[in-house]
C-alpha cells in the first residue's frame, strides 16, 4: 500500500504537488530529446515507483507525453496551451487584443486568435461581438488538428505543400477517430479553395449552422504564426457579407504582422495599451525586463 504523499492523485498535501512540479520542470529542461524514466529518477532523487506514478498522472492530464517508441518523456500539449495562454504580455496574444476587439465590434460577431502548435492549432482568444446570437463551437484553450475551423484552415493553407503533407500524415489517426466529417481529400479541397479565395471558409463542417472565415498572420520569417477569424451563424456569413468582413480581417492581420516585426519595447519607457493592461494578471502588472 503506497503512502499518501507518494501518490499525486491521493490529495496528500503539498508534497505530491511539489514532486509533480519538479518532474514537470525536469522534463521541460530536458529539451527536444526528452528524458527517460531512469534519468528522472536520478535527477529527482525520488524512488522509482513514485516517479512512475507522478509521470503517469502528468501524462493523463496532458501535461507530459511519452514517446511510444523511445519511452522518453516530453512536454505535453496541455503544457503548451497553458504556456501560450500565459505568454509574454507583448507577444502575439497581447498584440492582437485591440484588433480582435475592433473585429468583434465592427462585425458584431465573434473574433478569434489561433496559433499553430506542430500539427495542431490552439485558440488563444475569443472576443464576443454585440450580435445576440452567437456560435460557441470554439473557445480559448481549445485545440484541434490543423485544418479544423476557419482560423486553423487559414494557417494550414499558408504552409508549403510538403509541410501540409507532413501534417496530414501526422493527424491521420486522430482525424479518422475524432473528426469523421474531415477526410484528407476534403481538407485538401478546403486548402485549394482557401488559396483561390484568398481567405479560409468553414461552411459549417465541424458544426452545422456555425460558419467561419479566417486569414493567416504571417511572421517575420514569412511563415504563418497565427490566424484571425470571425465566426457567426450561417445567415450572417453569406457571400455578400463576406465581401465586407474579409477586408476587416486582412486589415487587422496586416496591423498585427507589423506589430510583430517591431522590436520589443523597453520596459522603462513602456506604457501598455488598455487592452493589454486588462489582459495582464492583476498581481503582475510590472513588465519584465
Amino acid at each position: 500500500m503506497s503512502r499518501t504523499g507518494d501518490d499525486p492523485l491521493s490529495g496528500g498535501g503539498t508534497q505530491s504537488i511539489e514532486r509533480a512540479i519538479a518532474l514537470l520542470l525536469l522534463v521541460g529542461r530536458g529539451g527536444n530529446a526528452g528524458l527517460r524514466l531512469s534519468d528522472l529518477v536520478a535527477r529527482s532523487g525520488l524512488p522509482k515507483p513514485t516517479v512512475r506514478r507522478v509521470l503517469l498522472a502528468l501524462v493523463r492530464a496532458g501535461l507530459l507525453d511519452q514517446d511510444a517508441l523511445t519511452r522518453r518523456y516530453h512536454i505535453g500539449p496541455e503544457t503548451y496551451v497553458l504556456g501560450t495562454l500565459a505568454s509574454e504580455r507583448f507577444g502575439i496574444h497581447a498584440l492582437s487584443l485591440d484588433g480582435l476587439s475592433r473585429l468583434a465590434q465592427e462585425s458584431g460577431d465573434t473574433a478569434f486568435l489561433s496559433v499553430p502548435r506542430d500539427s495542431f492549432v490552439v485558440c488563444l482568444h475569443r472576443e464576443e461581438g454585440p450580435f445576440p446570437i452567437r456560435t460557441h463551437v470554439l473557445n480559448a484553450g481549445d485545440r484541434h488538428p490543423m485544418g479544423i475551423g476557419a482560423g486553423s484552415l487559414a494557417i494550414l493553407s499558408a504552409l508549403p505543400d510538403a509541410e501540409i503533407d507532413r501534417i496530414f500524415a501526422a493527424n491521420a489517426q486522430v482525424l479518422a477517430k475524432d473528426y469523421p466529417a474531415y477526410s484528407e481529400t476534403l481538407l485538401r479541397n478546403c486548402v485549394a479553395d482557401a488559396r483561390s479565395r484568398g481567405y479560409a471558409l468553414n461552411p459549417g463542417i465541424l458544426m452545422p449552422g456555425s460558419w467561419g472565415i479566417g486569414v493567416p498572420v504571417m511572421g517575420p520569417d514569412g511563415g504563418p504564426v497565427g490566424a484571425l477569424s470571425i465566426a457567426a451563424i450561417e445567415s450572417r456569413l453569406g457571400e455578400d457579407r463576406r465581401r465586407d468582413l474579409v477586408p476587416l480581417l486582412r486589415r487587422e492581420a496586416k496591423l498585427l504582422e507589423a506589430a510583430l516585426r517591431r522590436p520589443a519595447p523597453r520596459a522603462d519607457i513602456l506604457s501598455p495599451s488598455p487592452r493589454a493592461r486588462l489582459a495582464a494578471p492583476r498581481t503582475a502588472m510590472k513588465v519584465k525586463s
